[in-house]
């Protein structure tokens, strides 16, 4: 019986060890995954917080969002690290764009989307399923996406998805909105707030129409952009298409805060901009100035210039430097990739003919108040202003005229170009001689009413 026994514990033993065993074989490798072993029925957001075995995130980073424009186009911009593939569209009741992604790690600024502009009241994104993310914008009222795009990374930019918004009236926006999307069709509309995390509103919920904006408007256009830089200097440090946008926003800051007129920006970012779309934006707010900013250089060995020069356009160059720089600035469309072929021949009509001379007019008039002006804060060229044929100034009902802040080319205008001092106070008496010119021309069409 003692043997019997022995030989009995002695087998359970052996049974003891060779389960122990075999449970330390199936452990070992779901410990050794660490994270991942996690279960899944977690749901989307604490999916998007386990990490890849490898530890690195293999999803898109978004890390900034902004908006710009007004009430009639607002663009939104998305910095990303790498292109992605999306879908654009509208919703209405109430008036929303939606945005979808395949899923993107948003690592934006905190409380970013909460404050809106122009078009958009406000903004939100998030994970919505696994693998997709959704961004979607409040509107203000009805608009359009005017263009939807992603740009590849470059002159220092990362990607970014850009979406262009233009105002429209209720009728377009219905007829924009794809059938599933119209507002007859409620239960596509209830199935896009719940997939968007948006309580449905009522009709009546949204904004009375707002009364239209009658301040004059006033649009700068700061030159060049994308991949056309501009002049350069400092080994390529300073580029003239850089120096203008900040130029070109300050004086915006400034005449904003009067409150008396709309501004109006061609470009508020390194986009390119074709230069007949810089005279459509000034013709169709009904501008009552445009104002281009550059900066000159000359080429090496062709001697040294200084000071600011502004210019206005004519058929026939006031020397030979304005014709040079008119050739330059010109070029900027083929620089661009513009097919020059397409755009459009004058037209020869007497009505236009007439437009256009009272147009050259008031553009002088300007260009002399803005001399004026700028003479007691800045150096200016020895002959300050000209005239030549700028394709960007030739919009036959708009008053334009381009100014050259300085030369690049020029040691002191360069340092001057660079000084927050210095622009300060140029963009002070540019937003003075704008002031006194549009007083001066609203009280004379008030009088001839």
């Amino acid at each position: 019986m003692a043997s019997r026994a022995n030989h009995l514990v002695l087998l359970g033993c052996g049974l003891l060890c060779a389960a122990t065993l075999l449970c330390a074989g199936m452990i070992g490798p779901s410990v050794a995954q660490g994270p991942a072993s996690q279960p899944v029925s977690q749901g989307p957001a604490s999916l998007a917080a386990i990490p890849n075995p490898a530890g690195v995130s293999t999803f898109p980073i978004a890390s900034d969002a902004r908006l710009a424009g007004d009430a009639r186009q607002t663009r939104f911009i998305l910095d990303l690290d790498k292109p992605v593939q999306f879908r654009a569209f509208a919703l209405a009741d109430p008036y929303r764009v939606v945005i979808d992604l395949p899923q993107v790690s948003f690592q934006l600024p905190a409380g970013i989307g909460t404050a809106g502009r122009g078009l958009v009241r406000a903004f939100r994104y998030g994970l919505v399923m696994p693998g997709g993310s959704r961004i979607v914008f409040d509107l203000t009222g009805p608009a359009k996406i005017a263009k939807s795009y992603v740009l590849e990374a470059a002159n220092g930019q990362p990607p970014r998805l850009v979406l262009e918004l233009e105002h429209a009236d209720r009728t377009a926006f219905v007829q924009s909105l794809a059938p599933e999307s119209r507002p007859e069709l409620r239960p596509a509309i209830a199935e896009a707030n719940a997939a968007a995390g948006t309580p449905p509103e009522s009709p009546a919920a949204a904004p009375p129409p707002q009364a239209p904006d009658k301040r004059p408007v006033i649009v700068i256009d700061p030159g060049h952009g994308g991949v056309d830089n501009g002049t350069q200097a400092g080994g390529g440090d300073f580029m003239e298409k850089n120096l203008v946008l900040g130029f070109g926003l300050a004086l915006r800051d400034r005449i904003e805060k009067s409150g008396k007129y709309r501004v109006v920006m061609t470009r508020t970012d390194d986009t390119f901009i074709a230069l007949a779309d810089r005279v459509k934006i000034a013709r169709s707010e009904a501008a009552a100035l445009f104002v281009s900013i550059h900066a000159d250089a000359l080429p090496r060995g062709e001697g040294d210039a200084q000071g600011a020069t502004i210019y206005t356009l004519s058929d026939k160059a006031s020397d030979s430097e304005a014709q040079r720089l008119a050739d330059v600035e010109n070029k900027s469309d083929a620089i661009g990739g513009v097919n020059l072929t397409d755009e459009p021949t004058e037209v020869a009509d007497i009505l236009i003919d007439l437009i256009q001379r009272e147009t050259k007019t008031f553009s002088n008039r300007f260009a002399r108040i803005l001399m004026g002006e700028m003479k007691n804060t800045v150096r200016m060229h020895k002959h300050p202003l000209k005239s030549a044929g700028f394709r960007v100034l030739k919009a036959p009902d708009v008053p334009s005229v381009l100014v050259e802040l300085g030369y690049v080319s020029n040691k002191g205008d360069l340092e001057h170009l660079v000084s927050e001092n210095w622009r300060n106070r140029t963009v002070g008496s540019m937003a003075q001689a704008i002031d006194t010119f549009l007083a001066k021309r609203l009280a004379t069409a008030g009088s001839a009413k």
